[in-house]
């Protein structure tokens, strides 16, 4: 595991398409920004070995982020 210390602004890029960057610090908190291109999945961890439940998921552009709503 690689561990790293960043500032908000700061980016880390992986494989050169997927970019996660620091939006918020608050308290024990943050707040990631994650672009990837569109075939990639992108799961919170406690989400990554559950089985897949079908939903629609409305996804909005806010100040350049993509949010999921």
């Amino acid at each position: 595991m690689l561990v790293l210390s960043r500032k908000v602004g700061e980016k880390l890029v992986i494989d050169g398409n997927i970019a996660i960057e620091i939006v918020k610090v608050q308290g024990n908190r943050i707040t990631l920004g994650i672009a990837a291109p569109s075939d990639v999945k992108v799961l919170r961890g406690e989400l990554a070995h559950q089985k897949p439940k079908t939903q629609t998921v409305e996804m909005v552009v806010e100040d350049g982020l993509l949010v999921a709503c």
